[in-house]
């Protein structure tokens, strides 16, 4: 396993990062407890969670199989997902993370969470106000790194922005969706990390599974989360997603490589992706993504993958300037 730094801040974590939304869901505590000891045999000391997996249950999962090797793991979780019934157990108002981290560290079983990411943007929260809560969370040491997921690039500029002007902690990781039909984060997600040296943690490289063979132009598995689950059903029912899916697998076929592997290696080679979020409901699919680590992927073969779906268009939207 290589690593890699986490943006600026010295901290060094595995090329790969070991998602946890499975625990307590698709995997039950003795699944997880063999993922978990899979991964840390792998070198991957890198583990994504958040307080709305399972409702708190992965939390708790990841915190007793750490308990051992805390000081090994560089930790995340998050923060902005409905914790309950009552109106203000969700969102990024300083009153709700003040209580939702001191419920995490409980869970966890930790006295510190190393990333801490704001799940999602709260457009009703003053921005100032939450960004205030956060720096007094990483003064008294509670969390070390703030971090965002599913934040647009002017979001995180802003952000970035009212942080130096106010000297308080800065945004150092963001968390986009990334992966070979959902490319998006690279019109202005991926630069902004790069131009700032921010870390870049993409989830679903796999599409949700739909980039590992089992999908394709009139294909689809009985189970699964496209299948079963109305999120990921919307999120990728565009049929060119499903055709994209058929061009990987026939390239896969061609270079003898399994194409979650591929899938995997693509989102983990772009420049600025620090290390890509696997997850896994079993050990033989965390075995194929945990080959892209593996795979010597140059330049030239994913520019080649990269060919495989449509490129979404550049921020100006000038599309002559990039011929």
């Amino acid at each position: 396993m290589n690593y890699a730094n986490l943006g600026k801040t010295g901290v060094k974590v595995s090329r790969l990062c070991f998602g946890t939304m499975s625990f307590g869901a698709e995997a039950d505590e003795e699944m997880s407890t063999r993922l978990f000891h899979r991964c840390r045999e792998a070198g991957i000391n890198f583990f994504d969670c958040a307080d709305v997996y399972s409702n708190g249950v992965a939390e708790e999962i990841l915190g007793r199989l750490m308990a051992d090797c805390r000081d090994e793991i560089v930790l995340t979780t998050k923060v902005h997902g409905a914790m309950g019934e009552d109106v203000n157990t969700r969102g990024l108002s300083r009153r709700y993370i003040v209580c939702a981290v001191e419920e995490s560290l409980r869970r966890l079983k930790t006295d510190r969470i190393d990333v801490y990411y704001a799940h999602r943007f709260d457009a009703e929260t003053d921005l100032e106000q939450t960004l205030y809560a956060f720096d007094d969370l990483v003064r008294t040491g509670k969390i070390l790194y703030l971090a965002v997921s599913n934040w647009a690039a002017y979001q995180i500029a802003t952000a970035l922005g009212i942080s130096r002007k106010e000297k308080i902690s800065e945004i150092v990781c963001m968390q986009p969706m990334y992966n070979l039909v959902k490319r998006q984060a690279e019109v202005e997600l991926l630069p902004l990390a790069e131009q700032e040296n921010l870390a870049v943690t993409p989830y679903s490289p796999l599409g949700g599974g739909l980039l590992t063979g089992k999908y394709g132009v009139g294909r689809k598995p009985e189970k699964g989360r496209l299948v079963d689950v109305g999120f990921y059903s919307k999120r990728y029912s565009l049929e060119q997603y499903y055709q994209t899916a058929d061009n990987l697998c026939a390239h896969a076929r061609e270079r003898g490589v399994n194409p979650a592997t591929l899938g995997v290696a693509w989102v983990m080679t772009h420049p600025a992706v620090t290390a890509p979020i696997i997850g896994a409901r079993n050990l033989e699919q965390l075995e194929t993504s945990l080959a892209a680590a593996e795979l010597d992927m140059t330049p030239e073969w994913r520019a080649e993958i990269s060919c495989l779906s449509p490129a979404p268009a550049v921020a100006t939207d000038r599309l002559e300037e990039t011929f």
